[in-house]
């Protein structure tokens, strides 16, 4: 009987207050979707979904269909508190007050 090709991937979500990594060695081939939901990240903690949560693989953004390869770490991203560009004007005016 053949061995089966794995991969092992990390699924993270982090927030200021805590962070979630989990380690997983899943059948190849695996989505980003599949290894989330493998992770039992979901379920685990309240108010998460795919619906309202983009990921990513080491900090670039990714599709939920798209591929893993051997050693990537998926990231749940939570959703942005304030849009950038308003974050930068609101520094830049604090500046030019002092």
């Amino acid at each position: 009987m053949e061995n089966s090709p794995t991969l092992r991937v990390q699924v993270c979500w982090a927030t200021p207050e805590q962070q979630v990594v989990k380690e997983l060695v899943l059948p190849a081939p695996v989505t980003v979707e599949q290894a989330v939901r493998a992770s039992g990240i979901l379920e685990e903690l309240t108010g998460i979904t795919l619906a309202d949560n983009e990921v990513g693989v080491f900090s670039e953004r990714r599709r939920l269909g798209d591929l893993l390869r051997d050693g990537d770490r998926v990231e749940i991203y939570r959703p942005m508190q304030v849009d950038p560009k308003e974050a930068r004007r609101r520094r830049a005016e604090l500046k030019d007050r002092s």
